[in-house]
Formats: C-alpha cells, sequence, structure tokens
C-alpha cells in the first residue's frame, strides 16, 4: 500500500527531513499547520502526548531516552545537575529527563500569573501563541548555585528561546554550564554558528543534545495561505448526553504535584505514595471494561502521566495526553495528524484565551471511552466548559481535582530543610 502523502505536504509543500541523529525525525514528529502570524508550522510530535494520545509508557520512554542522551554526554561529571522544563509542552518531557538523570532539582517555566508572587526570572518566547514565561520557584534559594543547568524542550527550531532564557539566567546567577535537550532540533548551519556565538558572550558553555536532528522545508508565503484558511470545524460532534463526575484528591502539603514550582530530588521519593493513594482512589471510580484516556491540564503534564503509567500497570487500557493553549489548524485528513479537534472556555480566573483538546481517542479504535480530566486546585476551581464540552462529545469524564499543596507553605518548609 501506499503511504500516505501527509495533507500538509501534500498541499502547503511543508516538509520535515532528517538530518543525522540516534532516531529517525520522522518516528518523532509530523508536520502541522496553526493559523499563526508569527509561525505558520507546527511539529506534532507523536511521543510527547500533547497534541495526539499516546501510550503513557510511550511518552516516559522518549523522556528517559533523551535523559539517557544527556548523561552520556556528561560522562564524567560527579556533581548532580538541575533541569528546566519549557512551558507548556514540554513540562512533562522535562520532568521525565531530570528522573533519568536523577536531577537535583527540576521546575519548569509557567504561563499561568500568580499575583501576589515574585518571579525569580521571565522571558519571550516571539514565535509562539504566547510568548510570555516565568519561572515561580517556591524558595529563591533552590537558584542560590552553579550546577550544570538541563534546558529541556521539544523542539529547538532557531534556539533563540534557550538563548534567552540562558543570558536572564546568567544575569541572576552566572552558571559554567548550560545543556539544551530537546528531541528534535532542526536549526540550520546559520542559526547554530549564532548560537555558539552569543553562548561565548554570555561567558557560558551551552551544548545542545537532542534524539534527532533535521530541517523544515518552509514553502514561500506559506503563514499567508495558512491564515486565509477558513477557521477549523472544532466541536462539531458536541450534543451526546456523556456522564458527568469527580473525585477529590487530597494531596500532602509538603510534596509538589509538579514541577511549575520546584520539584526537589527528596520529592521524587515523596511522590511515590500520595501517587499510589490517588490511583487507588481512581479505579474504584473506573469501569476495568473501558479504554482510558487520561488528560492533564496544560502545563499540568507529569502527575496525569504518571497517573496513566499506573493505571496500565493495572490493567486498564490507557491513552495520555492533555489540552492546550495552542491554536493548531484541524482537518479529518487521513495524511494530516490534527484529526479533530474541541474548544473551551479557559479554566483559571482572568486567563480569556480559548483552550483546546486535539485528536483524543478515536471511538473506532477504543470504542466507549472514559476521560478522566486531571485539574489542580487553581483550575479546578475555574470555569469547567472543558468538561462540559467532552462529556457532550459522547465521553463518561471524571474530573479528577487535586487539592494542594499551598505553595506558601511548600516553601517555608522548604526554607527549613535546606
Amino acid at each position: 500500500m501506499r503511504p500516505v502523502t501527509p495533507w500538509a505536504t501534500e498541499v502547503f509543500g511543508l516538509r520535515i527531513r532528517h538530518d543525522g541523529g540516534a532516531e529517525r525525525i520522522g518516528d518523532l514528529v509530523a508536520p502541522g499547520l496553526r493559523r499563526n502570524p508569527r509561525r505558520a508550522h507546527l511539529l506534532v510530535s507523536s511521543v510527547l502526548g500533547k497534541h495526539i494520545a499516546v501510550s503513557p509508557d510511550r511518552v516516559m520512554a522518549a523522556g528517559h531516552r533523551l535523559g539517557a542522551a544527556v548523561a552520556a554526554g556528561l560522562a564524567g561529571q560527579v556533581e548532580p545537575v538541575d533541569v528546566i522544563g519549557m512551558a507548556e509542552t514540554a513540562t512533562g518531557l522535562g520532568h521525565c529527563v531530570a528522573d533519568r538523570l536523577d536531577a537535583q532539582m527540576y521546575l519548569h517555566t509557567t504561563r499561568r500569573p500568580a499575583p501576589g508572587r515574585g518571579c525569580y526570572a521571565e522571558f519571550r518566547e516571539e514565535h509562539s501563541h504566547a510568548t510570555d514565561h516565568s519561572m515561580q520557584p517556591s524558595a529563591a534559594g533552590l537558584f542560590d548555585h552553579d550546577r550544570t543547568l538541563v534546558l529541556v524542550d521539544d523542539e529547538i527550531s532557531t534556539g533563540k528561546t534557550a538563548l534567552a532564557m540562558i543570558a536572564e539566567l546568567q544575569r541572576l546567577r552566572a552558571r559554567r554550564r548550560y545543556v539544551v535537550a530537546s528531541l528534535v532540533d532542526v536549526r540550520d548551519d546559520g542559526q547554530r554558528a549564532q548560537v555558539d556565538a552569543a553562548a561565548a558572550e554570555l561567558g557560558t558553555r551551552v551544548e545542545f543534545v537532542s534524539l534527532a536532528r533535521g530541517r523544515v522545508d518552509l514553502p514561500e508565503g506559506l503563514v499567508e495561505r495558512v491564515c486565509a484558511l477558513a477557521p477549523p470545524d472544532l466541536n462539531r460532534d458536541l450534543g451526546a448526553a456523556g456522564e458527568f463526575g469527580t473525585v477529590q484528591i487530597d494531596w500532602p502539603a509538603e510534596v509538589p504535584v509538579g514541577g511549575r514550582h520546584g520539584f526537589l530530588a527528596a520529592d521524587r521519593r515523596a511522590f511515590a505514595d500520595p501517587l499510589a493513594r490517588a490511583v487507588d482512589r481512581i479505579r474504584a471510580t473506573l469501569d476495568p471494561g473501558l479504554a482510558v484516556l487520561v488528560v492533564g491540564h496544560e502545563e499540568l503534564m507529569y502527575l496525569p502521566l504518571r497517573i496513566a503509567e499506573a493505571l496500565a500497570r493495572n490493567g486498564f487500557r490507557v491513552r495520555y495526553q492533555t489540552t492546550t493553549r495552542s491554536p493548531a489548524y484541524v482537518r479529518d485528513d487521513p495524511g494530516y495528524p490534527l484529526r479533530r479537534g474541541w474548544t473551551f472556555a479557559p479554566c483559571e480566573p482572568g486567563e480569556t484565551a480559548p483552550r483546546y483538546l486535539y485528536n483524543g481517542w478515536p471511538a473506532a479504535e477504543a470504542g466507549p471511552v472514559q476521560l478522566l480530566l486531571v485539574l489542580d486546585e487553581v483550575a479546578a476551581a475555574g470555569d469547567l466548559e472543558v468538561a462540559a464540552v467532552l462529556a457532550a462529545a459522547g465521553h463518561r469524564v471524571t474530573v479528577v481535582r487535586v487539592n494542594g499543596p499551598d505553595i506558601e507553605a511548600l516553601g517555608a518548609y522548604r526554607a527549613g530543610t535546606r
């Protein structure tokens, strides 16, 4: 059978070419589109669990392989490392890399506003749909050292975002070495040279590690052609009377649920017990005969991933993915990675930009699907239109509300145990 040509390639000429690395770039990403005047193309990952629902084992394995590649480059270094994951796509990937490296600290950047909280650092991602990043550690002392820092992103397209972050971190506290780790690196030779020159000016060592390298062929006029497309057909399957329920998980105050405010090596061990209790509580609500789609909320990727992994080990058919801020273009074409999508209001108070979920688990493959929507306390206290939309699409939706920890209490606890 002749392979299906990706629609974005066939119609628009958008191509991703392999150019080296331990893995084939086509096994990690596929060409997609988004109606964004800054950048109209999207590298849709098949291993992240962001735009495409995948096995939790596949997500964790990709993160661990990337962590192993970083470890190989650090051979001979004895002291521990710190890891930072980039919001929103790489927050779970970064955490898996940190696990593989047994990092002293993991933190991911965030786009969630935190009124009244100080930020350690802020920077911008120029080409993104949401440009502002901040770093909000629960205790300022988490960055008071010069350990090697590993920055994790799903893709490196130009290297500018990583450099902007490194420049700001160097201004605040100089470090001798940075490693930028990504699933794919699609920089051209000129961009690589620019990054090397900028790193030299910053007076630090910056290395890049990826599972695959490639090139993206961007046809002339792509942005204008994509932005001229009719709006995608989202929420087209609404109208069913899906079930809706809630499970509350009380999380210990001294253990973070993820890396938004810092996740230490000691937290890695402490995380196991509340995770096991949460999974036991969730299992009691599930129908063992139905497939389970675990859906995280935007940057909250790691906890839902671990829940999905545990459910799979307990015999459930499980896939995992998360909602996103990314306005990707949906088209129901067999050669395109974004076949269907839903849009809904953001959960967080004060936010207005619409949010999205793509693909899901096709009923033709899984039959009836029970969907676990995992939210932290801030998101669960806001607008839950996402749950209503997914229930109206025919899913049996259970909102898993994870209460805690209190960030101020966590900061005080860490200040007293450093």
